[in-house]
Formats: structure tokens, sequence, C-alpha cells
């Protein structure tokens, strides 16, 4: 940890667990580090990074006022799977930003990042530790698979807990924006300040991660299938490709697993438990491409919960398509 904490000090790379996700961590004050990260990740670098703190009375030394919004939502969800974009006193390198006014302030809810954030006593800037569109790595072995020899540690801290990337809100302005649904839910944020309004598209310059550029995609063709008759749909559509000659693999969840026979299946858990679909998505998407699947059929669950920031994701992986 120690080690670790050095090399974020000194410039270097260092891939960290968190709740959500797999974080690649650099100083966020050292433009150079920063700018490894893109290298690494071969991620654009107009697509700004958030950035993580141990404490929440770290915030204001870098945000030049905490809206009161923000504070409500920190008093109740940080440390937690929450990014608050807010405005910046300038003490970031340009990078991190995008050249920005905003930035995203997170303190992650998991013991070896925050114990490494305190060591290493620096803002760490750190996206998701994967290749630029890949499925987020919520193992060290999806880290290694896309980062290995391009970092300069990897902490293994075992399996995310969450599964998702943070929700992040901008509180800028009077009532709270939603622009990356994630670990804390569109319900839980307004039950504790009342109307959250949702932006829930592209933007030429965007404010938060995941808002633009294609995400959390597997190799293979993806399709996400909506509506009555999801399961006899897939089983028609996947037998028609494999017909053709193609590898078909099938998203689904530990209810519907036996609804789909001779073919390439993976349950990314249970439908009747959100969190634990959140929890085991990025693993399956990487699963169909250790199965060399070319084509994948998904099913797809109701836009509420947990489950809004899990559509996000497949909308993603999908790049839009759906069959209804």
């Amino acid at each position: 940890m120690r080690k670790a904490a050095h090399l974020l000090q000194t410039g270097g790379l260092v891939v960290f667990p968190t709740e959500t996700v797999y974080g690649l961590g650099a100083d966020a004050t050292n433009k150079t580090a920063v700018g490894n990260i893109f290298q690494a990740k071969g991620r654009p670098s107009d697509n700004p990074l958030i950035v993580h703190l141990s404490k929440i009375d770290q915030i204001k030394k870098w945000i030049s006022e905490i809206p009161p919004l923000a504070e409500q939502l920190i008093k109740h969800f940080s440390p937690g799977p929450i990014t608050y974009v807010m405005n910046h006193q300038g003490g970031f390198a340009s990078n991190v930003t995008a050249g920005l006014s905003t930035v995203g302030i997170r303190i992650p809810e998991h013991p070896l990042a925050l114990a490494l954030l305190e060591l290493a006593d620096v803002p760490v800037a750190a996206p998701s530790a994967n290749r630029s569109g890949r499925p987020s790595p919520t193992t060290a072995n999806h880290v290694a698979e896309d980062l290995f020899g391009r970092v300069d540690m990897i902490l293994d801290g075992g399996s995310s807990s969450v599964g998702v990337e943070s929700t992040v809100v901008d509180v800028t302005g009077e009532i709270p924006l939603l622009l990356r649904p994630g670990g804390v839910t569109l319900e839980q944020l307004e039950a504790v300040v009342g109307g959250v309004l949702m932006d829930a598209g592209l933007t030429e310059k965007p404010r938060s991660p995941g808002m633009k550029y294609r995400h959390y995609a597997p190799k293979g063709e993806m399709w996400l299938v909506t509506g009555d008759g999801m399961v006899e749909k897939i089983q028609l559509i996947s037998r028609e490709k494999v017909a053709k000659g193609y590898r078909v693999g099938v998203l689904t969840t530990s209810e519907n697993k036996g609804m789909y026979k001779g073919i390439t299946t993976i349950a990314c858990g249970s439908r009747m438990k959100p969190s634990s679909v959140a929890h085991g998505l990025y693993d399956a998407l990487r699963k169909f491409d250790e199965m060399e699947v070319d084509f994948i059929l998904s099913e797809t669950f109701p836009e509420h919960g947990l489950y809004l920031s899990v559509m996000n994701r497949l909308n993603k992986a999908a790049e839009g398509k759906k069959i209804r």
C-alpha cells in the first residue's frame, strides 16, 4: 500500500478497487500522469475524469462552493457510489476536467480505496480501469485482461460489490441533474432532495464520464429484446442466427436460464434481486468475449430503481439497438 501511494505521488498509474468498479488512478494535479491515464485506456481526451478523495472535509479544498443540495446528498450518501459535479477552484490538471469549470468529486466506500487515498494524500483522478469502450472491470483479473503492462500496479481487492459505476449528479443548479444513473438510485436521490431532473442524452461537451462514446461493449454484436413475448422472441432469433452459422449468446437471469436450450446462455443475476444483476453484468459481458460469441441477445428490465442503471449500461453496450 505504501508503494502504491508513493507511485501516485510520483506520477505513476495505480489500479485500485472501489465498491463500484476498479479505477485507474493518477494524481489529479499532475497533467502528465493524468495524460497517461488517457493513453493507457485509449480514452478520448475530451472525456472528463472523476476525482476521488478520502474524506468529505477535503472537498472544500478543491471546490469553490459546496451548494446546499450537495451538502444534503453528501450527508446521506457519502462515502458511497455517488459523484457530485460542482464548480472547482482550478487546482486540478486541465485534462482532468476537459477544460470545463466543473469537476466530478467522489468519496468511495471501499476500505482499500480509502486507505490508499489517505496514504497518498493527493486527489486521485480515476476512470474505470479498462480499455475504452470495453465492459468495466469488477475484478483484478478483468483489469489484467485489458491493462496488464500499461500500468505500474494493480491492487487486488476482490470483486466489486455494486458492479456498476457511481451515480453522477450535477448540483450546480437549483434542481439536481442526474447525468448518469449508478449505485445510488433516482428514487433514493428524490427521497432526499425532492425533484431530480434527468439528462439522458449525449452532449457535445460532456459534464460526466459515460455521456459520450461507445461504452461497456462486448466484442460481439449486441441487441436488446423488449416487450411482451421477450423470451419467445429471443428463442426464435437465436435459432435463426445459429442456422446461419453465428455463435449466439443470450444474456438472461437465473429465472429464465433454462429457457434457451442449446444456446450459450449467461445469467447475470436474479430478476428478483436487481443488485445481483448489477453486480454480475460486466462479468457476464466479458464471458461472452471469452466464449468468442459474435451475436448477443439480451433480456431487458423495467427502467426504475437500480434497473435504470443496468438498462443505461445495456443500451450503451448495444449502441441503442433494440428489437421490440
